[in-house]
């Protein structure tokens, strides 16, 4: 189904396995990669077979950050809201999170600028004990306001400690990263597909609808202007999986205590 060079996908009934696939670069960015991620995450919008994303990088590094050998061969991408390769790979993670389908990081090794906001714009992130992140840009004579970090890391870890690690690039590493709630878990690099799974397990065990409404409820939440306005969101959410056999199900199976058998309908 996904002929790509630089990730891969594997499809497992209604998850989607993406491998970010460059390991001898350390899965560095460049625009083969970037226009391979675009096409990928911009398909996921109307597919209502996958229902979630589990992403992860090839050897030893979830991301490095951008290939900047790569960049500076000339290859810039015609494109990218008049922005060129800043705006080509900016869309990228819009994409990431306008898809409904919840997005499971599993970060082992590095994750550096751009492969440190793939982590922060997925919806899970759990960590190895080999993990560590920055926002590498700024160490580059870059603003570390790139590809949504100053958007993500304040939402997550609060202003503080987002200025601290986007004003100085210092690496943060897994035991703070679980202390300041910026990753769900930390385990073993070994474990880490394992524990992947139990997430995946648990959102399939809920109803599609619910699963994908609660991913746009979280998004319109972060930025809703006030109660009311986060309300009228679940308000609508909820009338909507109401009208649905799946929610019927779901209280059914309640009632006769059994696991219910969604059919997205």
């Amino acid at each position: 189904m996904y002929d790509y060079k630089t990730i891969s996908v594997e499809v497992r009934g209604s998850v989607h396995y993406l491998t970010l696939n460059r390991p001898d670069m350390l899965n560095a960015i460049n625009t083969e990669m970037v226009g391979e991620l675009s096409d990928y995450f911009g398909g996921l919008f109307h597919n209502r077979a996958c229902r979630i994303v589990v992403m992860k990088g090839a050897g030893r590094a979830f991301c490095a950050g951008l290939d900047i050998k790569a960049r500076g061969e000339g290859n810039e991408p015609p494109f990218g809201g008049g922005f060129g390769f800043q705006g080509f790979l900016a869309d990228v993670y819009i994409k990431m999170r306008r898809c409904p389908q919840p997005i499971i990081s599993l970060i082992q090794g590095a994750a550096c600028g751009g492969g440190f906001a793939f982590a922060l714009a997925s919806d899970i992130r759990i960590g190895g004990e080999s993990m560590k992140m920055n926002a590498a840009f700024i160490k580059l004579g870059l603003s570390a306001c790139d590809m949504g970090v100053s958007y993500f890391l304040p939402r997550l870890v609060g202003v503080t400690i987002a200025s601290e690690l986007m004003m100085t690039g210092r690496f943060i590493h897994a035991d703070r990263a679980l202390a300041v709630g910026l990753v769900n878990q930390i385990v073993p690099d070994a474990e880490l597909d394992a524990a992947g799974e139990v997430f995946v397990e648990e959102m399939l065990a809920t109803s599609p609808m619910g699963l994908r409404l609660t991913k746009e409820g979280l998004n319109m939440a972060v930025d809703a202007a006030s109660l009311e306005a986060a309300m009228a969101i679940e308000n609508r959410n909820q009338v909507l999986c109401s009208t649905t056999e799946d929610v019927k199900e779901g209280m059914q199976a309640f009632i006769e205590k059994r696991k219910p058998v969604y059919r997205d309908a």
